[in-house]
């Protein structure tokens, strides 16, 4: 009789451990985003995760070309969100995506300098003289600065081309760039670091966000609730607070 309520107290230990606070039981939901959703996205997970108990969100931010890449090769996700429609489309020609996504946010980019602005540096043209560094052409940030490029009749010589728009922020603030352009959100978000110069051409390259589940998701009502939540009034203010457009 001792060894069996022994066993049937460790039974339950084992039960309670696999649980959370309450007995909830536990749930990882990973989503996949594009690096300028960051800033938003982790100020939305603290909202998602007390509407749902026993989920914990994870995030995986990268160049949207990258995380496209990923779930290409079958990394497991649950919810894709791109910076531009092209590639989210290639997601769906992979068969990851199967539902339609959901457009949620528009940025366009702008030109940052080290603070002050020290090389002078008024708009597109004024380049030729600096260190610039850019998105490289196949991530959505680098399709955006070659519209802006051409809209401006402008060629650009990039001493390096990054995988992301935080790869391109970074270069500039830690001192290793004169100039590259980024969003105006990643900008926002840099404050002092940098220094902004507007660039009337941009209006030629905006990018549309879509947002949506993976089609093989293993948690795809909490990510229907992620999405939602990213689509919905709360999402749409925090977007709007980070600079993000409407769609």
């Amino acid at each position: 009789m001792i060894g069996r309520v022994a066993l049937g107290a460790a039974l339950v230990l084992v039960t309670v451990s696999g649980c959370g606070s309450g007995g909830t039981e536990q749930s990882t939901l990973t989503v996949f985003a594009a690096a300028s959703l960051k800033s938003v996205f982790t100020g939305l997970e603290k909202d998602f995760e007390t509407a749902n108990p026993g989920v914990d969100v994870q995030f995986s931010f990268a160049g949207s070309s990258d995380l496209a890449a990923q779930l290409q090769a079958g990394a497991p996700a649950d919810v894709f969100a791109s910076a531009d429609q092209p590639t989210m489309d290639k997601a769906v020609q992979s068969g990851r995506i199967t539902a339609a996504p959901a457009t949620f946010a528009t940025n366009v980019l702008t030109l940052v300098t080290a603070p002050g602005n020290p090389k002078g540096i008024t708009g597109i043209n004024d380049l030729a003289d600096a260190t610039l560094v850019v998105c490289a052409p196949q991530v959505p940030c680098g399709r955006a600065t070659k519209k802006v490029a051409d809209a401006a009749g402008a060629t650009l010589r990039p001493v390096s081309e990054e995988s992301s728009v935080a790869d391109v922020l970074t270069k500039v603030t830690s001192g290793q760039a004169d100039a590259g352009f980024v969003y105006v959100t990643d900008a926002s978000a840099a404050g002092a670091k940098v220094g902004v110069v507007a660039v009337p051409e941009a209006s030629a390259a905006v990018n549309t966000y879509p947002i949506a589940v993976v089609a093989d998701s293993k948690q795809a009502a909490n990510a229907q609730k992620f999405s939602e939540l990213v689509t919905g009034p709360t999402g749409r203010a925090a977007l709007a607070a980070a600079g993000f457009g409407a769609p």
